[in-house]
Order: C-alpha cells, then sequence, then structure tokens
C-alpha cells in the first residue's frame, strides 16, 4: 500500500475531479448561511443546498470540494465520544464531488472506483459495498465497473441506505463503501449482528438524488437526478496510511508529538487519550475562530467555550502549568495554511484568544477541580453526583456539564442532570435556548418564489442616484398583490433595477422617493433578501401603484451621502486601528447609520486615551490627503492573493468588489483595501472630518467604537467649544490656564471641606459643661442623646460620636440625624464600658424599634430606619435597654 501525506490525500482527490471536468469549490464557512437547522456545517453537501433545491444557479453542473466541518452541537455532537474512539472528531474535513443534473449512477460509481483502487492504490478485494435494498441500477453498476460479485455487495433495507433532505424535498438511495481493516479487528459486515465492530469501515457514501419526497409516504422522480458523495479525510487517510485509528494519521502524530514536546510527558496510557482531545480541539478551537466564532455563553460561542475548555483540562491533567493551546497554533497553521488561507489570515487574533481564554479559565480550574475532587471520593462507583454541586461547577468555576460529566466518566459517576436543570432557573433557560437554529430566520419562501420568477435585482446605484425601474412584485403582509391603492398602506416594492441600496454589510438601507403619473410613495427602508432580492419597503403617499408600472425611483441625496461617508471612515478606523493597537484587529461587527457609525473589533483590552487621540488623529490624517476612493471587481481568490481584507466566516460570491484608499494617487500601495458591497465616497476628503464618541467594551475580546464624520463631527466639537468657552466664563480663566485654575479650585474645595469638616466636628465636640447638663446617668456611666442637624453629614456625626467617646471613659453616645425618608442614629461607647453597654447590641434593640437594621462593634455602631413616628420616644426606649 502506497504511503503519502494527508495533505497528498487531499490533493489528490480533488485534482483527480478537476480532471474530470469538475469545478474546485472552496470550502464554505463552518457557519452556515443556508440552513437555519444546523448550529455548524456538518458535511459538503450543506453550501451546495440551494443548488440542488434550485433556489441557487451556478455556472458549473460538477463540483469537488474539501469541506471544513464540525460535529459538536445540536443533533449532530460527537463531543463525548472525542479522544475515546477511533474515529470521532469535532473538526473534520469532508471529500466530496458533486453532480447537479449532470451525471448520475454510472459515472458516480465509476470515479469512485477508479479513485480508490488507481489513484489510492486500495487492494480491491479489502472493498465491499452497500446499496438500498431494490437499487438493482447500483448494483449492475457496481457488477460491471468493478467486477465485484453479490458476496460484497449488500442490500440494506433500512434508511442507513436512503438518504432525505428533509419531510419534503430531494432524495434517494445510498450506496456506501467499506474498507475490511483485517480479521485481527474484531467485527462483521454492514447488516449483520456484529455490524458495530471496527473490521469494516465506511470510507465513503455515494447519494443518488433520484426522487422528490412528497409527502411522509411518496415521492416522484426527479427531472434533473443529482450525486452527492462524502468521504472523512481522516478514515481515508487512516486507510491509506495503513493504520486502523484515525489518531494515528500524519496530521495527528505531528500535532501530538509537539504537543508531547512541550508537555515533556510521554503520549500513552491515560495521557494518550488527553493529547488528542488536545490535538482535535485545537483544530475545531482555531477554525471556528477563524471563521468568526467567538466563545461565549450562549450559541455558537458557548459550544466553542465548552471545546476549549475540555481541550484545556485535557491539559492542565497532563500537568501544562501555563497555557498550552496557543503555543500549538503555529503547528496547525504549518499543516493546514497552506489549504485553509483563513488559518494564517487570522493567526494573530486566534492565538490571543486562546491565550485569554485558557488564563481565564485557568484562575478557577483549580479550585473548581479540588471541589469535585473532594464530592466524588463520597460517591461510590456507579453513584450520582448531586445537581446541585455540577451547578456550582458551571455557575461558580466555569464548568459546562458536559466537562463535569466527562471528568466522572472514569470513576463511572454521573450527574443528576435533572436537578441541575432545576438549579439553573433563568441561567438554564439561557442554556436551553442557547441554541434554536443557526440565528438566521428562515427567509419567506414569497423570496424565493421571486428569485426563481424574475431573478436578481440590479442595483445601480453605485453610478445613479436615480434611475426607472418596472415594478416585477407587491407584497404586503407575505402575499403577492396586483397592486396597492389605499393611501397610507405599507408594502414592500420589487422592480427590475433600482438605484435603491438594500441593507447589508452593516451599511443601512437607502431612503428616498418613487413616483409614477399614477402615485407618490415614500420609501421608508430597503432590504435584501437571499442576498440578491432588493425590496422597498413603502408608504403609499397617494394614487395607485400596479404590477408593470414604470416608476422613477429617486434616492434621498443628503441621507446617501452620509451613508457613504460614515462607510468610508469604517474602512480607514479599520486600517489604522491594525497598525495602531496591532494586526490582530479584525472586524465583528459594523453599523453605518446617516448621523453615526458603530465599529466592533476583536481586541482583548479598553484602548488608553493616548491610543484613542492617537486613532483619531490617523483617521482625520487621511481625510486630510484626500486620496482617491477606488473600487474594482476582482474574483474572491484574486482579492485575497492581493491581501484584500475579509470578515472571517462572511459569504463571498465568487466576483466581489473591492474598495481600496490610501495615500498614493495610482493607489498602487493602498492604506485600506477590503472586501465591500458597499457604497462609499470618491475621495477620503469628502468625509470632512472624523469624531469618536465612545469606546467600550460589549463582550470578551470584543470592543466597540461609536464615532460621527462630516457635519455630525463638527456639531460634535462645536458643542465641545461650547462648553470649554462656557467654562472659561464660569472659571473666569483663559483657555491656556484653565486646567491650572480648576486643579486650583479642586484643591481649593479640598482645603474647604476639610475646614467644613473639622467645624461640623467642632460643633458637636460638646464642652465638659454642656455634657454634664444634657446627659442622663445610667447605671456605669453617662447616656449623650442629641438630635443631630440634617445638613451634617453622617461621616462627620460618626467621627464626633466616637471622638467624644474616647474623650471621656463613661459615655454612650447617640447622635440622631433625620430626613424626609428616614432615622440615621450612630452610637459611640466608652472602651472601658463597653462590656456592660455593647454598641453593637444596642444597635439591635433599636433597629428593632424603628423597623430598620443596622450593626457594628463593641464600641461603635449604627443603625438605619424608615418609621421617622419612633423619634418620639427614642430616648426613653434607650433608657429602657441602658438600664
Amino acid at each position: 500500500m502506497h504511503k503519502i501525506t494527508t495533505q497528498q490525500i487531499r490533493s489528490t482527490f480533488i485534482d483527480f475531479f478537476k480532471a474530470n471536468g469538475h469545478t474546485h469549490v472552496p470550502s464554505s464557512s463552518l457557519v452556515p448561511h443556508n440552513d437555519p437547522s444546523l448550529m455548524f456545517v456538518n458535511s459538503g453537501m450543506v453550501q451546495f443546498k440551494d443548488v440542488f433545491t434550485g433556489i441557487d444557479k451556478r455556472s458549473y453542473s460538477k463540483a469537488t470540494s474539501s469541506q471544513k466541518s464540525v460535529r459538536a452541537g445540536g443533533k449532530h455532537n460527537d463531543l463525548d465520544n472525542v479522544g475515546y474512539t477511533a474515529r470521532h472528531h469535532t473538526f473534520f474535513e469532508m471529500l466530496g464531488n458533486f453532480s447537479f443534473g449532470d451525471y448520475f449512477k454510472e459515472e458516480a460509481i465509476f470515479y469512485a472506483w477508479n479513485l480508490l483502487t488507481k489513484e489510492y492504490k486500495l487492494p480491491k478485494e479489502k472493498l465491499y459495498v452497500t446499496v438500498y435494498h431494490n437499487d438493482d441500477e447500483a448494483v449492475s453498476y457496481w457488477k460491471k465497473i468493478a467486477g465485484i460479485g453479490d458476496n460484497r455487495i449488500i442490500r440494506i433495507n433500512t434508511n442507513d441506505n436512503f438518504w432525505s433532505m428533509g419531510d419534503t424535498g430531494p432524495c434517494g438511495p445510498c450506496s456506501e463503501i467499506f474498507y475490511d481493516h483485517g480479521e485481527s479487528i474484531p467485527g462483521g459486515l454492514p447488516g449483520t449482528p456484529e455490524q458495530d465492530g471496527d473490521r469494516f469501515i465506511e470510507i465513503w457514501n455515494l447519494v443518488f438524488m433520484q426522487f422528490e419526497q412528497v409527502d411522509k409516504d411518496n415521492h416522484i422522480l426527479l427531472p434533473n437526478k443529482s450525486v452527492d458523495t462524502g468521504m472523512g479525510l481522516e478514515r481515508i487517510s487512516a486507510v491509506i496510511q495503513g493504520v486502523h485509528d484515525n489518531y494515528d494519521t500524519d496530521i495527528f502524530k505531528e500535532i501530538i508529538g509537539h504537543t508531547e514536546s512541550i508537555l515533556k510527558v510521554a503520549a500513552k496510557g491515560e495521557a494518550l487519550f488527553s493529547y488528542r482531545v488536545i490535538a482535535d480541539h485545537l483544530r475545531s478551537s482555531a477554525f471556528l475562530i477563524a471563521d468568526g466564532v467567538m466563545p461565549s455563553n450562549e450559541g455558537r460561542g458557548y459550544v466553542l467555550r465548552r471545546i476549549m475548555r475540555r481541550a484545556m483540562r485535557h491539559a492542565h491533567q497532563l500537568g501544562a502549568k501555563e497555557p498550552l493551546m496557543y503555543k500549538l497554533l503555529p503547528k496547525l497553521v504549518d499543516l493546514f495554511g497552506h489549504t485553509y488561507l483563513e488559518l494564517p489570515r487570522a493567526e494573530d487574533f486566534i492565538s490571543s484568544i486562546l491565550k485569554q481564554e485558557e488564563e481565564r479559565f485557568k484562575t478557577t480550574l483549580d479550585r473548581g477541580l479540588k471541589l469535585l475532587e473532594d464530592e466524588a471520593k463520597l460517591i461510590a462507583k456507579g453513584g450520582v453526583l448531586s445537581g446541585e454541586v455540577a451547578f456550582k461547577l458551571y455557575d461558580t468555576y466555569g464548568f459546562p456539564l458536559d466537562l463535569t460529566e466527562d471528568i466522572l466518566k472514569k470513576q463511572g459517576v454521573t450527574v443528576d442532570n435533572k436537578d441541575f436543570d432545576k438549579q439553573m432557573n433563568l441561567q438554564k433557560e439561557r442554556a436551553r435556548k442557547a441554541w434554536v437554529g443557526s440565528g438566521e430566520l428562515k427567509t419567506d419562501a414569497i423570496w424565493f418564489d421571486i428569485l426563481s420568477e424574475f431573478g436578481s435585482t440590479e442595483f445601480l446605484g453605485y453610478s445613479l442616484e436615480s434611475a426607472e425601474g418596472k415594478v416585477l412584485s407587491l407584497v404586503q403582509n407575505g402575499k403577492k398583490l396586483e397592486q396597492i391603492s389605499k393611501s397610507g398602506e405599507k408594502f414592500t416594492l420589487i422592480a427590475n433595477q433600482t438605484p435603491f441600496y438594500g441593507e447589508s454589510g452593516g451599511q443601512m438601507g437607502d431612503i428616498g422617493i418613487i413616483e409614477s403619473p399614477h402615485c407618490k410613495i415614500q420609501v421608508l427602508n430597503t432590504m435584501k433578501f437571499l442576498g440578491k432580492v432588493i425590496g422597498h419597503v413603502c408608504l403609499l403617499d397617494e394614487g395607485i401603484v400596479s404590477i408593470n408600472d414604470v416608476v422613477k425611483m429617486s434616492i434621498d441625496l443628503s441621507y446617501r451621502k452620509h451613508l457613504k461617508m460614515h462607510h468610508t471612515a469604517t474602512h480607514i478606523l479599520h486600517a489604522v486601528l491594525r497598525d495602531v493597537l496591532g494586526r490582530h484587529v479584525t472586524q465583528k461587527g459594523s453599523l453605518v447609520a446617516e448621523d453615526k457609525l458603530r465599529f466592533d473589533i476583536s481586541h482583548p483590552k479598553a484602548l488608553t486615551k493616548a491610543e484613542i487621540k492617537l486613532v483619531e488623529e490617523k483617521v482625520n490624517q487621511i481625510i486630510s490627503d484626500n486620496s482617491k476612493v477606488v473600487t474594482k471587481l476582482m474574483s474572491t481568490d484574486q482579492a485575497m492573493e492581493a491581501g484584500a481584507m475579509a470578515l472571517f466566516g462572511e459569504k463571498y460570491d465568487a466576483e466581489v468588489r473591492v474598495v481600496s484608499l490610501g495615500a498614493f494617487e495610482d493607489n498602487t500601495n493602498p492604506y485600506s483595501f477590503e472586501l465591500c458591497g458597499g457604497t462609499h465616497v470618491k475621495r477620503a476628503g469628502d468625509i470632512g472630518a472624523f469624531k469618536i464618541l465612545s469606546e467600550s467594551a460589549i463582550a470578551a475580546g470584543i470592543r466597540r467604537i461609536e464615532a460621527v464624520c462630516g457635519k455630525f463631527a463638527f456639531k460634535e466639537i462645536a458643542a465641545n467649544e461650547e462648553l470649554l468657552n462656557e467654562l472659561i466664563d464660569i472659571l473666569k480663566s483663559n483657555k491656556s490656564e484653565l486646567l491650572q485654575k480648576a486643579d486650583s479650585l479642586l484643591v481649593s474645595k479640598k482645603d474647604l471641606e476639610k475646614q467644613v469638616e473639622k467645624i461640623q466636628i467642632s460643633s458637636l465636640m460638646l464642652s465638659d459643661d454642656d455634657i454634664n447638663k444634657t446627659s442622663a446617668s445610667i447605671d456605669e456611666g453617662r447616656l449623650l442623646y442629641k438630635i443631630i442637624p440634617e445638613n451634617i453629614d453622617a461621616k462627620i456625626t460618626r467621627i464626633a460620636a466616637e471622638n467624644l467617646s474616647k474623650k471621656y471613659n463613661d459615655l454612650v453616645v447617640v447622635f440622631v440625624s433625620k430626613t424626609a425618608e428616614k432615622l440615621s442614629i450612630v452610637i459611640a461607647v466608652s472602651k472601658e464600658i463597653s462590656q456592660r453597654y455593647n454598641a453593637n447590641e444596642i444597635s439591635k434593640h433599636l433597629s428593632s424599634f424603628i423597623g430598620g437594621s443596622g450593626g457594628g462593634q463593641a464600641g461603635l455602631a449604627q443603625v438605619g430606619g424608615s418609621n421617622l413616628t419612633k423619634l418620639q420616644g427614642l430616648d426613653h426606649e434607650l433608657i429602657k435597654i441602658l438600664s
């Protein structure tokens, strides 16, 4: 058997199908954009789903790909098994070839057999196939092409060999290819009682989309039959490299060996499982972060955090004292960066997130493990850990429930999940609702209908501010109408072309006017549906608008102008932030509105005042340089190779619009170079000015900057100037001396406050004669009871009472102040009599008397209460308490 690397196996697959007329389609993001039922992309066909259903049209009819996939959440969750079995992973690559109404069973079987036996040189006698029990056509092709007999063709009459997209839609029989690892491995052929053994392993699944499922019981033949195949790269690599375990393939061996060299612990015995978990989870963590997923407490981010913390716990188990994962990242980038360019592009950012998350987790890991260890000692094998303890681990120490279960698994201890759920309360609700879909609402079928009938809306707004268009569809309350005739009605209008920009990429949609000889319409907003249909959200002012009307469409020029200014400013801001803060900074979200911009970035800490000032200065310098803003269309690959900034996880078409600007007129070395479909100013100077309003945190590792441009920036600057002038007038100063004057005033204020404090304290420090006259005798001393004026601060009252108790050796001082809402009481007792008259005990009695609360120490205590009527009689109550 020929030994080749995993990289070569992947390349051989792609090259084989390219040579057979297939278009190589790069892997899509791990975050699905066309299937709200999925948390992560988990197979090669996901990015082609709309092609198979006919919603999306491509320029090719045959494709091949190596698709990044993750199964660690939702219904496809392999997390608990990872590291302990030979073939479970959270991250894996799915090799696939696809036919969209082009070839069918014969060619698919031909390609599969030739690739496996001629390119990969697998022994024919080691290969077995399964078919759906009544798929005689597939059986005949296997016999004809592969020359194998009935003894190696297994008919399966269960849904294991019949694939469907859902209750309705494309479906069809499967043919799976199995590899025989040999008699030394226990297990039997598919369909036998021993089929769950590891001897016969499925390496490739060929799905023949032959029917359309009409309802649960009926399906009809599809007019265009298609093929979808999937072969796990890790599985086929194990077979070709002559090993039984995926973790013994070259990729995993390199990652595990590199980790072993850092930790200096042999990868054998129990430690081997930990090494495997780390290697697998490093892959999924890095790729998810590269595709825009951030660790958090909900949704995809929560699953990522679970994966990361499981790996980190195993690193701790192996003795890692410092963060480990980020140290392994360069090895991963070296192994995968040539195929998945998003990894080297995002390497700095991924590294910072891995390190930051591990540092955060390590602060509580030791204490959490100690708690779990102590609790587990009290539980016999086969016992149950209380949900209350599991919840404490989750709530206080950040242990996801499955991490606790994973730790206890070796001891045969389970968790009382029902009790855990009960303890969760509101947090449980958040966790339960953390994933209900992809986060994107399922688009109404009506927009698919409109796209299918009329195609994409042509956007004219890059060059035109008004244009004529033909009304193709009118939508109201999810229904298509022939006309709208009632003034004041809201509806959505779709035309064949429009200068109105549909909200996307952070830029708000345009507003404006649509009119014809028959109507006048306000456009309140413009939306983009399915990324292709531009819908004008309208209000009918007057007249009637009907299907097929030709209308004049005019955007609000002032509104668009300020949108463009703020949008171009975000590009400049992005480039400046990367210069000032570091290359790890990437855009994590934005809002481009008429009157402001909001820009979210990946950065682990708050910007300093100096950094904010420098960013603002640099942006304004670029604006004043007035360089030309250049836009052009490029292929996605060309743009990426040229160094264009792209959003990780964003879906881009084959052809993209690239926006650049910089200090050079010819733009050969632009300062900012980004993929962007939005509208922009012609020159940087058109922005006018840029002013940062605020900088804040919105999530771990994510900062938000809000800023304004143009007239809104000048308005902010003018407001600041007006405030400055008012301060100058109030302080009777000039600008150069303002800070000195303000400092001087603050110093004077503090001096005056100290003087006032001394005076107020002195006013409460009674003379010996006054104390003799006003105090009442008690068994072992004197009670000094006094009502304090409202204008004296509580702190002064406390200091004065305490000073008096220290000056004399026989005083119980009780000072009472009253406001409109409450009574405040200070009790100070001379040290010499504090055993007889304890201030804390007195405070408890008074708290009960006035309906309040309080406490303190033997020599000093305080009480507060809202029952003002108790002021009368308080002195008598005190005498009673002290008697």
